[in-house]
């Protein structure tokens, strides 16, 4: 919650920059990707808010509005760059929550939101997405 950050290594950085990271997203075929690397982690477990089925989460825009339920609405604000803790709760899991691509880059894969309204959500509420008028910014970590 709030306008700027809470985290106790960014507020340590800098304690006026922006709360980008209010909610955190994981999709949920992120876990099967995990079990098949011998990880047996699940909803919450990873410390996420909402798990998303069937949307590709990491290739959405920032700015992308995200409506979960009758009235909440999230905006995607980047990727969440997980830390060494994770690797505390399952040895080795850090180093499988990334992965690079052809040309070397890291990939995070999991996202960051921040909310624009609250409401109520349930388990099977669908998820709209509307996405910013503009140029397509890529996410990046928050």
């Amino acid at each position: 919650m709030g306008e700027t950050v809470k985290h106790r290594s960014r507020v340590a950085v800098d304690p006026s920059q922006p709360n980008l990271r209010q909610v955190h997203l994981i999709h949920a075929e992120l876990f099967d990707e995990l079990r098949n690397k011998g990880f047996n982690v699940g909803p919450g477990d990873l410390g996420q808010n909402i798990v998303t089925q069937g949307l590709d989460l990491l290739s959405l825009p920032r700015g992308a509005l995200l409506r979960l339920g009758a009235e909440a609405t999230i905006e995607v604000t980047g990727l969440r760059n997980p830390c060494k803790q994770i690797d505390d709760f399952m040895p080795g899991l850090l180093k499988a929550v990334l992965d690079r691509d052809g040309e070397g880059n890291l990939i995070r894969k999991a996202g960051m939101t921040v909310v624009r309204s609250g409401g109520a959500i349930r388990p099977s509420d669908v998820i709209i997405i509307d996405l910013p008028d503009g140029p397509w910014h890529k996410l990046d970590r928050v």
